[in-house]
């Protein structure tokens, strides 16, 4: 059993089964991966794959589970050879960070900025989605940190540690009636149309439970997955927005009023989350301080290694 045979079974499955196709992306020959793989068959005492002939046409039941595993072996297998790669090059590499729409572009442009300053040669990618989608991202390798609401604080697998706080504002057109109120209530909101995050975003929960415990059954017209869209749709003055503090701008939401609201739905925590044992290059601790000057390096190591602390803010 050997790893080229381990990567001869998982080419055969990407090139649809077809063994010419797969020696060609591995630039061997076809009948070297057929002989490979019978092998590793005869050694395991299993068909991994079924067959017509001398064609192979899936994977069998037991090859399903010898995929997976190949996958994992494989997986941890680059994996080392990036660790070896990146300790000899601690200041190039790749950075992927998972997040929703609002902190990628409210709070993330200035940290992104500094951090490219002080490692130019990092190639970063930035993929977004709800909460539980960017969680989901780094469980599965495809991100090294997700930044987002602490509904990722309940996903097994992740530990996660707070970044900063922020509280619900209602926006409003200019002069409209709720910026006479001194402290403006729920019943109040409730006499408008309401234009709010989608349930999987920005502490959404906790809105709709506001409501509930005080009886009210506010119209929410319209619900959307980013503050730019909620802000639009408010400047046409088609209902009162609840957005994430952080996501008003008051230079640039000139058409808008922002009325802070945490009084009524309470304070959010922002977190990074980062997979259980997971090896992070030594650029990401530093991204992690950049973004939570808090969140120092010996303190993230502490998380990652299981050591119970109480890191909240």
């Amino acid at each position: 059993m050997n790893l080229h045979q381990f990567r001869f079974v998982r080419e055969a499955v990407r090139q649809n089964f077809n063994l010419t196709e797969a020696a060609k992306a591995l630039y061997t020959s076809q009948p070297g991966v057929s002989k490979a793989i019978i092998e590793l068959e005869e050694e395991l005492g299993i068909d991994i794959f079924s067959r017509h002939g001398k064609r192979i046409r899936g994977l069998t039941e037991p090859g399903k589970q010898v995929l997976k595993s190949v996958e994992t072996i494989l997986q941890e297998l680059e994996g080392l050879k990036r660790i070896g790669k990146e300790f000899a090059a601690q200041d190039a590499g790749s950075f992927t960070i998972a997040t929703t729409h609002t902190q990628a572009r409210y709070s993330l442009p200035t940290v992104i900025q500094a951090f490219a300053q002080k490692f130019p040669k990092v190639r970063l990618s930035l993929l977004q989605g709800n909460p539980k989608q960017v969680a989901e991202m780094v469980l599965n390798g495809q991100a090294d940190l997700a930044i987002a609401t602490e509904s990722i604080a309940e996903i097994d697998g992740l530990i996660t540690l707070p970044c900063f706080q922020w509280e619900h504002m209602v926006v409003v057109p200019v002069e409209h009636p709720l910026l006479k109120s001194k402290s403006i209530t729920l019943e109040e909101i409730a006499q408008y149309p309401l234009i709010t995050y989608d349930a999987a975003f920005a502490g959404r929960n906790r809105i709709d439970q506001a409501f509930i415990r005080r009886a009210l059954k506010p119209d929410v017209l319209l619900e959307a997955i980013d503050a730019d869209v909620i802000k639009t749709y408010v400047e046409l003055g088609m209902g009162v927005g609840i957005i994430a503090g952080l996501a008003f701008d008051p230079v640039r939401d000139v058409n808008l009023r922002a009325i802070p609201v945490g009084h009524l739905f309470g304070t959010n925590i922002s977190r990074i989350a980062l997979k259980q044992g997971a090896y992070l290059r030594s650029y990401v601790f530093t991204f992690i301080e950049i973004m939570a000057p808090s969140l120092v390096r010996k303190m993230v190591e502490q998380a990652l290694a299981g050591e119970k602390e109480n890191y909240e803010l």
